[in-house]
């Protein structure tokens, strides 16, 4: 990628040599560089092609639709200009990722995303005017040769017709975001990016002070975490106020839009019912004292505890050898279990090794965590993840893969159709974790590492099920306290943080001082309220499917990469069809869970041999 000045100081680059070299993303198949021609051109034409969309049709979709013919031109226009915005949009958000503290990159950032929103203003109307038209008159345009392949997305369009608004009210909505959601959403990732965290004398980033919350030494665990607090604690006022603002902005969203529930309109996005989110949450938490207090009772019992620092809740086990795994290893383990389960899964994912399609240093100012960004159908997926040789971070990159597996297969449905709810998003990256997770346990034979492996299972799972369900009664009781009462306090905000962290953690788990402000750092807060749920729902589908797979594993391949390719295209009750398995059956949750049940009898029954 090109730019007019050096990004990174190599010192800064340069990783720990256990690790061999790590792959940096090449995302010139998207665009040449920041300041090339091709960008500019690009803006110029999603400017230019959109302002012809709206001269071209607006005003006379119902017309189009009783011929049919013409309404299919416009979607495929709309799709065009869909794709080439994805792309310019998913170059900006990139390159912003791999260095949030960069001005150039920001400014960069800000400025397409500045220009798309104006672009796109000319579309708002498209939807619109498609909800607008009568029933019966769209249904017999459905079955124009071409327009028929297009009915899941007038379908998803018909699902928002209830909560649309009038055109000028939309298009103050979308200008808006900007200067709105999308500046609040920027100073976070900023904030964030820009924070330093002081460790035994040595200042260190976000991500790598997280990660020393997983080594062997407690002394080092408790000084990440006291750092962490600390500096948490001197921004408290700007994620107070970051939290406050986003939280008030959605609720004038969701009343202008008539959504009755605070979280109705993640679950219109998710393409999934409330009754059923309301049984997943239901059901987990019902299931908190046989799941993550049970297992951290047994993890105290390890440490020779009564109960566990609040730091040691992701610890390694004791006397348990801790090593570093370098990226080569972790790549063909990753690779050997999709392998296993079918070589069409594995030569996808070997593409995103050898093509460039992975970031993987854990750069200063690059985007915490990790995640697998479709970009656009035109083009391919890239994942960012920051590999530090933990265990866990081969599970991560298992997780971000099945993600990018899951978009490559889904792409062929196209702008509009491959986007996959966020629900069923998180089938084939969870998917992928548990066919790794197999993989390595099936190849340890020392009683002691298949424990410890069997453990780092468990905790990943509390971590996506138990975890997240937390975070989403969290949320829940932030909005609902915000829409009631008004402005929230810290204090307020870290009560309601403490209180659910006891009751999802258990007594087994002691919250020192500082451990409040920990719900500051959470980005889903911030970028996606109410996402959280998608993570236990995505968990618990995919121990349900496993289970159908080591069942009855003869065909399960090819239906699961059914399910994939589908993207957004079927209902998630049209999907699990076919393995026997129905979400809004209170059954299906129970099995789910009692996967992680069974593994948590089977670490007791390590612990009395």
């Amino acid at each position: 990628m090109r730019f007019p000045v050096p990004v990174f100081d190599a010192a800064e680059v340069a990783s720990d040599p256990k690790l061999g070299d790590l792959p940096e993303w090449n995302l010139n198949d998207l665009y040449p560089g920041i300041d090339s021609p091709e960008v500019l051109a690009d803006l110029a034409k999603a400017d230019a092609d959109s302002i012809a969309f709206a001269a071209n049709y607006q005003g006379k979709l119902a017309e189009l639709a009783a011929g049919g013919a013409g309404l299919l031109d416009a979607v495929k226009d709309y799709e065009a200009l869909d794709d080439l915005m994805g792309r310019l949009g998913s170059y900006a958000g990139l390159v912003y990722a791999g260095n949030t503290t960069d001005p150039q990159r920001a400014k960069f950032y800000g400025d397409v995303s500045e220009k798309l929103t104006n672009s796109s203003a000319h579309l708002l109307f498209f939807t619109l005017e498609l909800n607008a038209i009568e029933d019966e008159v769209l249904d017999r345009a459905l079955n124009t040769p071409g327009l028929d392949r297009y009915r899941p997305f007038f379908d998803d369009v018909r699902k928002e017709r209830p909560h649309q608004l009038e055109a000028r009210v939309e298009q103050l909505f979308h200008e808006k975001h900007t200067t709105g959601r999308g500046a609040w959403n920027r100073l976070f990732d900023e904030t964030i990016a820009s924070l330093t965290f002081e460790v035994n004398g040595e200042k260190l980033p976000m991500e790598r002070t997280l990660n020393l919350m997983q080594e062997p030494e407690e002394a080092t665990r408790k000084a990440a975490s006291e750092a962490l607090a600390k500096t948490f604690t001197e921004n408290l006022r700007v994620f107070t106020l970051i939290t406050n603002t986003l939280a008030k902005d959605k609720e004038i969203s969701d009343r202008w839009r008539n959504f009755e529930d605070i979280a109705d309109s993640r679950h219109l996005a998710n393409r999934v019912e409330r009754e059923v989110v309301d049984a997943l949450v239901s059901s987990v938490r019902e299931a908190y004292p046989r799941l993550s207090h049970r297992y951290y009772t047994l993890k105290a019992k390890w440490f020779g505890k009564d109960v566990l620092e609040h730091w040691d809740r992701n610890a390694p086990l004791p006397k348990v050898e801790q090593r570093t795994i370098p990226w080569l290893d972790a790549k063909n383990t990753v690779l050997s279990a999709y392998g296993e389960f079918s070589p069409k899964m594995a030569d996808i994912a070997r593409d995103f090794f050898d093509k460039s399609w992975i970031d993987a240093p854990a750069r200063p100012g690059k985007a915490p965590g990790a995640f697998a960004h479709p970009t656009t159908p035109s083009a391919h997926p890239y994942v960012l993840v920051n590999y530090l040789g933990k265990p866990r971070d081969v599970m991560t990159l298992a997780h971000e893969l099945g993600h990018g597996v899951h978009q490559v297969l889904a792409a062929p449905n196209g702008p509009l159709m491959a986007p996959t709810p966020l629900t069923l998003a998180e089938t084939a990256s969870v998917f992928g974790e548990m066919l790794t997770f197999r993989r390595i346990l099936e190849g340890t034979t020392d009683p002691v590492q298949k424990k410890a492996l069997l453990a780092s299972k468990v905790e990943d799972m509390i971590n996506t099920v138990v975890r997240q369900i937390a975070f989403y009664t969290f949320e829940r009781k932030v909005h609902t306290a915000r829409r009631e009462s008004g402005e929230l306090t810290s204090e307020q905000l870290n009560e309601i943080w403490m209180s659910v962290q006891g009751e999802s953690l258990g007594p087994a788990i002691r919250f020192n001082p500082g451990y409040e402000v920990f719900w500051t750092y959470i980005g889903h807060f911030i970028h996606s309220p109410f996402y959280v749920y998608a993570y236990a729902f995505g968990d618990c589908l995919v121990n349900s499917l496993y289970a159908v797979y080591e069942k009855s594993p003869e065909g399960f391949a090819e239906r699961y990469f059914e399910l994939l390719s589908a993207g957004g295209t079927k209902h998630h009750s049209e999907l699990l069809k076919p393995f026997g398995l129905d979400a809004k059956d209170p059954a299906f949750w129970q099995t789910g869970l009692g996967l992680i049940d069974s593994m948590i009898t089977e670490l007791e029954a390590l612990e009395e041999a």
